[in-house]
């Protein structure tokens, strides 16, 4: 079992990522949550690893927080018909925060507009998280305890599924909208949205 990779970024992809531990190339797929977070190439990083085998293949998922990590494990271990591929999307699409609370809101919408999932299995992983005694409770605990989470953070999960919804690719949606909101005046959706759409960035 590979817990962690410790070394210097070789290469960095929206989708993957080569990390030189000692000579040693390791290619580790990764949730666009995580490339936005790496550093430039040939400067050091540490990724929490998730290593799948399965008959075909192995392979080798990291995760720049815990979060995501353990994110990427619950949808695997508790939602019926989730893979690894989905469950990378999942990550992809909506930061660890605003979908821990779709969840708990039961907001089927806004976990439909994520690339690859769809309606029904955005339902599903409403129906089969909450049906687990526990997980959903926690989350809603910790929201509690701490308030709820940043709304710089929420605006701009909500305008990269805006963008999505409005039939940009994913990835790009995620890069203007982090480009955008360095301007501390972009702080809500709507602002993030519209410019991204005027200067025509994507």
């Amino acid at each position: 079992m590979i817990a962690f990779l410790r070394g210097l970024l070789a290469e960095a992809l929206p989708h993957r990522a080569t990390i030189d531990v000692n000579g040693v190339g390791y290619l580790v797929l990764i949730p666009l949550t995580t490339f936005d977070k790496l550093p430039h190439p040939g400067e050091k990083v540490q990724l929490l690893t998730h290593y799948h085998v399965t008959d075909r293949d192995h392979t080798l998922f990291g995760f720049i927080t815990a979060d995501e990590r353990d994110l990427f494990r619950l949808l695997m271990d508790r939602v019926s018909g989730i893979g690894p591929k989905m469950a990378l999307s999942v990550l992809s699409g909506m930061p660890v925060p605003a979908f821990k609370d779709a969840v708990i809101s039961g907001d089927v919408k806004s976990l439909s507009r994520i690339k690859g999932v769809g309606g029904k299995t955005a339902e599903r992983i409403v129906l089969e998280l909450k049906d687990k005694v526990g997980v959903v409770d926690a989350w809603q605990a910790a929201r509690t305890a701490k308030g709820a989470h940043d709304p710089k953070q929420e605006a701009q999960s909500d305008a990269v599924l805006g963008l999505i919804a409005l039939g940009y690719k994913q990835a790009e949606a995620i890069k203007a909208v982090t480009d955008l909101a360095k301007n501390p005046a972009m702080d809500t959706a709507d602002k993030l949205i519209r410019e991204a759409l005027r200067s025509g960035g994507l």
